[in-house]
């Protein structure tokens, strides 16, 4: 099994997708930074990536600082690192004044959404993928503040179009499940633009996705995922990789941004992590399950990578969960509140 495919087998994502819109020219619409509302769009989430699929028509992308991205019927884009944007017919509209709040939005998934001046029309789905902080960090370094990719030309296009058509029509009837699958639709979404990306990817190109895609790297990453609690060498791992020790650890470095050792310390603190939080293992089964003989190793190593020891952090972690939920209700935080008032569109 590859790495990714492992990370996404043994790391929870939660998705959804949430906002259904059938916009006319000229129309605006805005996302505001998915920090400023991870906590509503996902209670607890860390972090939280948007993406969007035009099913219909035509529109641009417009970010602070770049220039206007089209998008066509068929594709989709995600936004790495949760950078506030704008949908919409033309570049350089504004948003629609006393337009939909995101708690409005937010109160039945997904959210029906038409508006706009009459002209050609445009369909789009938005959604989000929330998951921990470091695994994003993960998943998506080096990639560009937002990427595009055809899903229309990919193999899985008809049936991903198909699906996400056919579940929004199902969330609509009065028939159970119908947001259980918009939300893996949402996940395997995000799932196939990665997958996408990372066949485009031009020469030169670094980061996590990279060295999946890289016949040496890719081949180490895949066995340390595979294997996360064997007791790997540099020269083990560089045998299973089929090539040097030196080569396998340049190019590691090249790509990933640290050792191949490194990395393998960061992937087994974030199973643990995993195991800790979805789970009341004892520390010594967790620390034996990601490669430690001893809880002392473990919690000294778990202790650099989070800054806490593993069972205080389990303890804040379930606390922090219970806040998030209850900054969520109607008399919660301001920051809930303030989330609340975004306008998206």
């Amino acid at each position: 099994m590859d790495a990714l495919s492992e990370t996404l087998r043994v790391v929870r994502l939660v998705g959804a997708i949430f906002i259904n819109g059938r916009f006319s020219a000229p129309w605006c619409y805005q996302s505001p930074h998915a920090d400023g509302v991870a906590a509503l769009l996902e209670p607890g989430a860390e972090r939280v990536v948007i993406l969007h699929m035009l099913t219909a028509g035509e529109c641009y992308v417009e970010m602070e600082g770049r220039p206007p991205l089209k998008l066509l019927a068929g594709d989709a884009v995600i936004f790495p690192q949760g950078d506030a944007h704008r949908m919409s017919s033309e570049p350089g509209l504004p948003p629609a004044t006393g337009g939909v709040k995101l708690a409005t939005v937010l109160s039945r998934r997904p959210a029906q959404l038409a508006y706009g001046g009459g002209g050609a029309t445009t369909r789009l789905v938005c959604g989000y993928l929330a998951c921990d902080a470091r695994l994003a960090r993960l998943l998506l370094d080096g990639l560009p503040p937002v990427v595009k990719v055809s899903v229309r030309d990919s193999n899985a296009g008809g049936w991903l179009e198909a699906s996400v058509r056919y579940a929004l029509a199902e969330a609509r009837s009065p028939r159970a499940g119908g947001e259980g699958v918009l939300a893996k639709l949402a996940e395997l979404l995000f799932i196939e633009v990665l997958r996408l990306h990372m066949n485009e990817q031009a020469e030169g190109r670094t980061g996590w996705l990279a060295g999946v895609g890289d016949r040496i790297v890719g081949a180490a990453l895949a066995a340390l995922h595979r294997r996360p609690a064997h007791a790997w060498t540099l020269e083990e791992l560089a045998r299973t990789a089929g090539t040097s020790r030196s080569v396998l650890a340049e190019r590691f470095q090249l790509l990933v941004g640290q050792s191949p050792m490194q990395y393998l310390t960061q992937w087994r603190m974030l199973l643990a992590a995993q195991l800790l939080r979805g789970s009341s293992a004892p520390l010594a089964s967790v620390a034996g399950d990601v490669g430690y003989q001893t809880d002392t190793a473990f919690s000294r190593a778990f202790r650099r990578e989070y800054g806490a020891p593993p069972a205080a952090w389990r303890r804040s972690q379930a606390a922090r969960l219970q806040d998030a939920h209850a900054s969520n209700d109607p008399h919660g935080s301001h920051e809930a509140h303030h989330a609340r008032d975004e306008q998206v569109c």
